[in-house]
């Protein structure tokens, strides 16, 4: 179950504007501050792929690199067709010196996305 306090504001805000703002804290490093608009996500929209993997990006942010791996893991099988969770599930296997599962989510992103050049530039190291 997922806990939070809603900032000033977010119930009044839709999904979409609050994986916005969860996004733009993401990215700006706030990831305490990015993970309540993404719990608020949740608390709405429990399968909402696209926050389900930034909470994953953020488990590896701060360290937790097996939660990270295990949420990217469950993101890509109940969604096989996010190409962005896909490649950073990769890229996390790369990372943790796994190459063989590494290399083949790279082939696999590159079966849905033939022009993925981040994609296409890592399988070199494959």
């Amino acid at each position: 179950m997922l806990y939070f306090v809603p900032t000033p504001g977010t119930q009044t805000m839709s999904v979409a504007e609050l994986y916005q703002r969860g996004f733009e804290a993401r990215c700006n490093g706030q990831y305490g501050l990015a993970r309540t608009f993404f719990q608020q996500v949740l608390s709405s929209e429990p399968n909402h792929p696209d926050t389900q993997w930034q909470m994953g990006l953020i488990q590896g942010f701060e360290g937790d690199f097996d939660g990270s791996l295990a949420t990217l893991q469950d993101v890509v099988r109940r969604h096989p067709q996010h190409i962005s969770a896909r490649y950073d599930l990769a890229m996390t296997f790369m990372m943790l010196g796994m190459q063989d599962e590494a290399c083949a989510e790279l082939r696999e992103v590159l079966k849905l996305d033939p022009t993925h050049e981040n994609a296409q530039r890592q399988l070199a190291y494959c």
